[in-house]
């Protein structure tokens, strides 16, 4: 049996689920040659892959994607965007280099909103705010940073006492947050399909496509799947977490598996117990913290949990879920989960993502960090600008920073293992 090279859910996933049946593109079939072979559908590779259209419209240019468009780890995420940057644990220190971030995103977040708008692709796309919630002592101090920063860069946002996010959310669970006036919610199946589906003539796109290996070949590249193969001169790797597992940048990122629920449309009488807000959207103070939508009128969202290189099982995950459920909302305890899914991201030891050329002919980006649409959306679209020598050399990597080297099996398990145990225990109630 050939290696593994992406990841192969064991479930599917509820945002895909909850849309009509999409009709995939067909699987590459025969040896194929072009010019940039880009793999990885996500919104890196898509951005790439349009850029790269963009800057030399006469190429050929192949996207390969292992699974199906909207079965991906693109499409199962919690759904939140935004061209700002805030980070999680922000101090003043960072406040410069965030604003720098939001440079970055807000080219690539107005890009990425007039494709949307361009070729009137449909995916729930409102801009309501995320609330980033502290319900311990702990997660209180560190939120008044960010606070902090958020006046510093002029932020749009509103802070939060109990009762404003229990008349919010139907919550009693949290005792601050700062309710943050410019994020976007977002159906993030329907948003990776609409872009993928209105990809210029110019990009061929292939699904269930997995490259199982690369490798030299004269002054370009081979990569093999089980229906054929693709010659190019160019290669971007958009498959973030997976990039090690076809022998690149073994050192510099982890993949890490988290778990979010969706639950059955509640009745009428439980209606109340959602909050006064149509739309709302929840962040934790901490990064091992859980994150809550309102899906429509009548249907939560829960995400948590975090494993290391492989899935917990589908029971653990259930079971985990619920407690986080019903310890906000023990009024709804006779709901059930509809949809319960995993997907992976990857991990950087200091959180900057890896981004560039590898060598000739061969460039990445991975380490997303769990933030994937307009920061995927940006590194795309730059990777794209490196190959093609547009933009401002260094650029990115300034602003970002570059992903520090991790160590090796079995020292990476292990302190995954005791880092996430000590992290779970400091997040307390906001896990």
């Amino acid at each position: 049996m050939s290696k593994l090279t992406y990841p192969n859910y064991t479930n599917h996933c509820g945002w895909n689920a909850m849309l009509p049946a999409r009709t995939p593109q067909a699987p590459l079939s025969g040896d194929i040659t072009v010019d940039y072979a880009v793999v990885g559908a996500g919104y890196t590779g898509v951005a790439a892959a349009r850029r790269l259209h963009e800057l030399d419209p006469q190429a050929r240019i192949v996207l390969l994607e292992a699974t199906t468009v909207g079965e991906g780890s693109s499409a199962r995420n919690s759904g939140f965007t935004a061209p700002d940057v805030l980070p999680r644990t922000a101090s003043m220190e960072m406040a410069e280099k965030a604003r720098n971030q939001t440079r970055l995103f807000t080219e690539a977040f107005d890009w990425l909103t007039g494709i949307l708008r361009d070729n009137a692709i449909s995916c729930d796309m409102q801009k309501v705010g995320s609330i980033r919630t502290a319900a311990t002592e702990a997660g209180e101090a560190s939120l008044r940073k960010v606070a902090d920063v958020a006046r510093a860069n002029d932020l749009p946002h509103t802070i939060l006492n109990r009762a404003d996010i229990r008349e919010r959310i139907g919550a009693d669970y949290y005792r601050y947050g700062i309710y943050l006036h410019d994020t976007w919610l977002l159906q993030p199946a329907a948003l990776i399909r609409g872009l993928a589906d209105a990809l210029p003539a110019g990009v061929t796109l292939h699904e269930n496509s997995p490259v199982r290996e690369m490798r030299r070949e004269g002054s370009g590249w081979r990569l093999i799947t089980e229906g054929g193969a693709v010659r190019c001169r160019t290669v971007v790797l958009a498959n973030n977490g997976f990039i090690p597992r076809l022998g690149f940048l073994k050192s510099r990122m982890a993949t890490i598996f988290t778990y979010a629920a969706v639950t059955e449309a509640v009745k009428e009488s439980d209606i109340g117990h959602l909050g006064q807000s149509p739309a709302w959207g929840v962040l934790p103070s901490h990064r091992l913290g859980t994150t809550l939508r309102r899906i429509g009128r009548d249907r939560l969202m829960v995400r948590s949990l975090y494993a290391h290189d492989a899935e917990i099982a589908q029971a653990t995950a259930v079971r985990e879920l619920r407690d986080r459920f019903h310890r906000r909302w023990p009024g709804l305890r006779h709901v059930d989960f509809e949809f319960v899914w995993g997907g992976t991201t990857a991990f950087t030891m200091n959180g900057a993502p890896w981004w560039g050329k590898i060598e000739d002919g061969l460039y990445a980006s991975g380490g997303c960090n769990g933030s994937g649409i307009a920061k995927g959306t940006m590194l795309g679209r730059k990777l794209a600008d490196l190959i093609r020598g547009a933009g401002t050399p260094g650029e990115v990597e300034a602003v970002m920073g570059t992903a520090s080297w991790i160590a090796p099996e079995p020292f990476r398990s292990i302190g995954f293992q005791i880092i996430s145990a000590l992290e779970s225990r400091k997040a307390g109630l906001e896990a």
